[in-house]
C-alpha cells in the first residue's frame, strides 16, 4: 500500500521511515500552503452532519520552504461567510467559545534523496480545532484562514441539498473489499456454465436493475486503501490512506485529528434506527471500523472495538451505544491480552452492555432476535469459503480458536449465515424505524494481495450467493420493497484474466525452462472455455448451484494483476491454503523479497512490478462497480465520486436537517 507522506511528530519519525514509499512526498496531504484549513477546500457536507475543523499554521525551520525562523504566527484568525455573504469570526459563527491555541513540532521528508540521507524537514505548528459544528442551510460556505500578515488560505466548502423524508426504511450496502468487474467477470465464468458463448445461468450481481461506477481516489493520492475508501463510503468525506473518520492534520496523537459524522452515526441520531456490521476479516479490520472509527491509523485496533462499543473519549463528541449486530474474526481484539484495549475482557465488555455473544455458527443462529448481539468465530480473519467448503482441511491446520484455547476455531459461519442472521436481529430491534446493515466480503481483497485468485473468486462468489439469500430474506420478511440494496467495492486491484493454461502440461516441464513452460498459456483462440462447470467423475462438492462444479479442471484460467511481487505461476487452484508469492532469504535482508521457493513449484518465474520492499501485490486505480435496486436505486447510475455513495444513502435515509433540533447540537 502507499503510504500517508507525514511523519507525524518527531517521535513518530522511525516508524515513518519504513513505510514511507513513492515519489511524491507531501508536507500535509490537504494543506499545499503553510496555512491550513480542515476539512479543506472542495468539501461537501451533509445538512446538520456534525464535523470539527482545524487550523494550523506551519512554520517550517529547515528544507527549502524554511520560513520566519521556525516561529508560527500564533495570532492568526479565522472567518466564515455563506453565499458571499458577511464574514463572521469562527466562533462567532458557531455559537463557541475560542478554543485554547495549540503548539507542537512534527517532521517530514521532501524526497527520496532526504530519506537516504536521513534529513528530515522539522516544522513547528500552531493550531486551534472547533469541535462538534454543523452547517444547517445549504448553500456555499467560504472559510478564510489570515496569517502571517497578509498570506491566506481559503476553503470553500458546499452544503448539500436538504433531504428530511425517509424513502427507504432499511439499507443494506455490500462491500467486496478489491472487488473489480473483471473479478466479477471471472468469477462468473468459473460458477455458470455457458453453451456456444451464452450463460445458461448468471450471478445474482448481473440481475441489478441499477449499475453505476465510483472513483475511488484519496484525499492526497490516486491509490487508496480500505481504511480511506470505506471512510470516504460511510462520511461522504475523503481522507488519507490508513485514516477513518477524520481529516488527517499533523499533531502527534492518531486520534484528536477533525472528525466527521459517519452515516450510523447520523441514522442512530436522527432516527434511532438500528445498525449492523458483518465482515469475513477480523472486525476491528478497516471497513467494518470506519462505521464508528474516528483515527489516523487503523492499526489501533484494540482502541477501534472500544470506540464501536464506547464512543470516543477524548473529545465532547456525542458517546455511542454500540452496533446491534457484530460479526466477524478478529477474537485478539476480545481476549484480555496486549492486543485488546487495555487489556480488557471485550467479551465481557459487550455482554455488559446487554449483547448476547456468540462463538460458533451454531450459537450464533440461536441467537434471540431482540437483543444485541456479538458474535466473533476465530482469530484474524476468517477461512476463506474455498478453504471451509472445498479444502477444510486446510481449517484444521490453523490456531484460531475465538475462545482463547489451542487449536482451530469450528463450526464457522460464512457471510451468508452471518449476514441473515444479522438481518433477523435488525429487523426485529429496528421495527419501525428500519436498519442499516454492512456486509463485506473482505477475503476478496486480501485473497487478490496474495495473488491467490482463485481464493479471491470463491469468496466473491460467496458474496454474490449472500446477496441473492438477502433478497429472499427480506422478500420473506415482507420488507424487499422497502430496502435498498447496495453492492460495491471500496477499491480494486489492477486483475484480469488473459487466456487458458494446461496444468497437466505444465506440470510435465520440470525439467524445461521458463519460457517453454510459459507454452502452456493459451491466448485468444486456444484459451479454450471454462472446464469449472463440467462435472468430473468422482468429484462431487455439493456446494450449491451458484458455484464451480470442479475447481481443479485440467484447464483453468490464466489470471493476473498489474502490481506484484516477484513470483512463480503454476495456474491452478493450490489445495494447500493461501499461497505466500514472495518472501525473505537467508543473507538478504529483512524487507527485501524474492520468489518463493515453496511457491507453485514447477511453475515458471515472473518478474514484478513493485519495489522489492513488497511481498504482495497493491491496490490499483480502477474504477469499481456499483450495483443497487430498491428505493432510490436509480440514483446510483452513473460516474461519480466514492463520497457520492454516502450522500446517495444519506439523502434517501433522510439524514438531511435543516435546524439543530434533532441533535441539540450547536451550529447554524
Amino acid at each position: 500500500m502507499i503510504s500517508s507522506r507525514i511523519s507525524g511528530a518527531l517521535a513518530l519519525l522511525a516508524t515513518s521511515l519504513s513505510v514511507v514509499s513513492g515519489q511524491t512526498f507531501q508536507r500535509l496531504g490537504t494543506c499545499p500552503t503553510l496555512g491550513c484549513i480542515l476539512p479543506p477546500d472542495q468539501q461537501d457536507f451533509l445538512p446538520g452532519q456534525h464535523f470539527d475543523i482545524r487550523f494550523e499554521v506551519h512554520a517550517p525551520k529547515n528544507g527549502s520552504e524554511a520560513f520566519n525562523d521556525g516561529v508560527p504566527d500564533e495570532k492568526f484568525t479565522v472567518t466564515i461567510a455563506k453565499d458571499n455573504g458577511k464574514p463572521q469570526s469562527i466562533a462567532s459563527f458557531f455559537e463557541l467559545k475560542e478554543p485554547s491555541l495549540e503548539k507542537w513540532t512534527f517532521s517530514w521528508y521532501e524526497d527520496l534523496f532526504a530519506q537516504d540521507a536521513k534529513t528530515p524537514s522539522v516544522v513547528n505548528v500552531a493550531s486551534k480545532i472547533y469541535r462538534q459544528v454543523a452547517l444547517y442551510e445549504p448553500g456555499t460556505y467560504t472559510v478564510t484562514l489570515n496569517y502571517y500578515s497578509g498570506k491566506t488560505t481559503t476553503a470553500t466548502w458546499v452544503v448539500r441539498p436538504l433531504a428530511t423524508k425517509k424513502k427507504a426504511k432499511n439499507v443494506i450496502l455490500f462491500i467486496g473489499d478489491g472487488m473489480t468487474t473483471n473479478m466479477i467477470t471471472a468469477a462468473r465464468l468459473l460458477a455458470h456454465k455457458s453453451i456456444n458463448g451464452k450463460y445458461q445461468s448468471t450471478l445474482q450481481l448481473d440481475k441489478f436493475p441499477t449499475l453505476g461506477h465510483q472513483m475511488t481516489h484519496s484525499i492526497d493520492s490516486f491509490i487508496t486503501d480500505s481504511a480511506n475508501s470505506a471512510s470516504a463510503l460511510y462520511t461522504g468525506h475523503k481522507t488519507t490512506v490508513n485514516a477513518m473518520g477524520v481529516y488527517v492534520d499533523s499533531s502527534p496523537d492518531k486520534f484528536d485529528d477533525p472528525k466527521v459524522e459517519t452515516i450510523v452515526e447520523l441514522l442512530k441520531r436522527i432516527w434511532g434506527s438500528a445498525w449492523g456490521a458483518v465482515s469475513t476479516a477480523f472486525i476491528a479490520d478497516a471497513t467494518p471500523t470506519a462505521l464508528t472509527a474516528h483515527t489516523r491509523s487503523r492499526y489501533e485496533y484494540g482502541a477501534l472495538i472500544e470506540q464501536a462499543l464506547n464512543g470516543f473519549s477524548n473529545t465532547s463528541w456525542t458517546k455511542q451505544d454500540g452496533p446491534d449486530v457484530y460479526f466477524g474474526g478478529g477474537a485478539e481484539q476480545f481476549l484480555p491480552s496486549s492486543a485488546s484495549y487495555q487489556g480488557k475482557d471485550y467479551y465481557a465488555e459487550f455482554a455488559k452492555k446487554g449483547y448476547s455473544v456468540s462463538l460458533n455458527k451454531t450459537s450464533l443462529l440461536a441467537l434471540p432476535d431482540d437483543k444485541k448481539a456479538l458474535g466473533i468465530f476465530c482469530k484474524s480473519n476468517l477461512p476463506v469459503w474455498l478453504d471451509r467448503n472445498i479444502f477444510p482441511e486446510n481449517t484444521m491446520k490453523l490456531k484460531n480458536d475465538p475462545s482463547g484455547a489451542s487449536g482451530p476455531a469450528k463450526d464457522i459461519p460464512g457471510q451468508k449465515e452471518m449476514t441473515l442472521k444479522a438481518i433477523d436481529i435488525l429487523h426485529k430491534r429496528g421495527g419501525k424505524d428500519g436498519f442499516f446493515l454492512m456486509s463485506e466480503a473482505a477475503s476478496i481483497d486480501k485473497q487478490m494481495h496474495v495473488l491467490d485468485y482463485e481464493r479471491a473468486l470463491g469468496d466473491l462468489l460467496e458474496l454474490d450467493d449472500t446477496v441473492r439469500a438477502t433478497i429472499q430474506k427480506l422478500q420473506d420478511l415482507g420488507e424487499l420493497n422497502n430496502t435498498l440494496i447496495v453492492v460495491t467495492a471500496d477499491h480494486g486491484h489492477g486483475f484480469d484474466v488473459f487466456g487458458g493454461a494446461d496444468t497437466k502440461y505444465l506440470a510435465a516441464q520440470h525439467d524445461k525452462d521458463d519460457r517453454h513452460k510459459r507454452s502452456a498459456v493459451g491466448v485468444y483462440h486456444e484459451s479454450g472455455l471454462s472446464q469449472y462447470t463440467v462435472e468430473q467423475p468422482g468429484i462431487s462438492y455439493n456446494t450449491g448451484p451458484n458455484f464451480p462444479v470442479n475447481w481443479d479442471p485440467r484447464y483453468v484460467i490464466a489470471a493476473g494483476t498489474g502490481a506484484a511481487p516477484d513470483r512463480r505461476e503454476q495456474y491452478g487452484v493450490g489445495k494447500n491454503g493461501s499461497r505466500t508469492p514472495a518472501v525473505t532469504l537467508p543473507g538478504m535482508g529483512d524487507d527485501d523479497y524474492y520468489v518463493n521457493p515453496t511457491d507453485r513449484t514447477g511453475g515458471f518465474v515472473v518478474n514484478g512490478t513493485l519495489p522489492t520492499t513488497e511481498s504482495q501485490g497493491v491496490h490499483s486505480l480502477t474504477d469499481v462497480p456499483v450495483f443497487a435496486q430498491g428505493p432510490c436505486s436509480g440514483n446510483f447510475g452513473g460516474v461519480y465520486s466514492n463520497t457520492d455513495i454516502f450522500f446517495k444513502i444519506a439523502s434517501c435515509l433522510g439524514l438531511g436537517h435543516p435546524t439543530k433540533k434533532t441533535d441539540g447540537g450547536k451550529g447554524r
